[in-house]
This record gives structure tokens, C-alpha cells and sequence, in this order.
């Protein structure tokens, strides 16, 4: 048995921290600190993907459309379905992998160059 504590939280401001909470032969469970004003530049996801937003709220894009989600939505994404978000507020979100993903893929989005304007 194990108890996971998703409220535990060390915000930097306008960052994003990773922290794998669960990653057993089971499932992979994915903590996201996502500072308000943070961002998660424009990616995709070799396997289906949900994203719950535990506490705060946060702007998610998708298929060209920016939704507003709330502490307790959720999104469910097929694989290789483009998609951003940003915290509109500190929030934790949870993040559902497949097994078969990989944490590495998810640190390699949070080093994507900045895109100058």
C-alpha cells in the first residue's frame, strides 16, 4: 500500500516541475506544478493521454479551440492529437500515461526552445 500526496507543492514562478508520483507495472501517474503564467508549448502524445486539473486553473488548447479548465475537470486525448496549456492560476494537474510513454518525452517538452516574436 501507498499513499500519494498530489497537494504536495513547491511552485517556482512561471515554471513548470514534473514529478513522477506513481510508475509502477500498472500505470504512470504524472504531477504537473504548472505556475500561473506558465507554459507547455504545442505537443503530442504517442498514446491516449488524460489531464484532471486537481487545484488551480488552467487554459488548454486543442484542435484550435482554448478551453478554461476548473480544479476537478478533466481532458482525455487520443494519441498524436496536438495540444498547449497554461496556468491561469498555480494549478496541479494530473497526468495519466500509458505504460508504454515515458517521462523523458515530457522533460524534452519543458526544454523546447522559446519561440521569439
Amino acid at each position: 500500500m501507498k499513499i500519494t500526496q498530489w497537494n504536495t507543492t513547491n511552485f517556482l514562478s512561471k515554471e513548470v516541475k514534473i514529478n513522477v508520483l506513481i510508475d509502477d507495472e500498472r500505470s504512470k501517474e504524472i504531477q504537473i506544478l504548472l505556475a500561473k503564467d506558465s507554459i507547455m508549448r504545442e505537443h503530442k502524445a504517442p498514446f491516449a493521454i488524460h489531464v484532471q486539473v486537481l487545484s488551480g486553473k488552467i487554459w488548454f488548447e486543442v484542435q484550435g479551440q482554448k478551453l478554461e479548465l476548473n480544479t476537478l475537470d478533466m481532458i482525455s486525448l487520443e494519441a498524436n492529437i496536438p495540444h498547449s496549456l497554461g496556468g491561469l492560476e498555480d494549478s496541479i494537474i494530473r497526468l495519466s500515461l500509458s505504460k508504454s510513454d515515458n517521462i523523458q518525452r515530457i522533460n524534452a517538452i519543458l526544454k523546447k526552445p522559446k519561440v521569439q516574436i
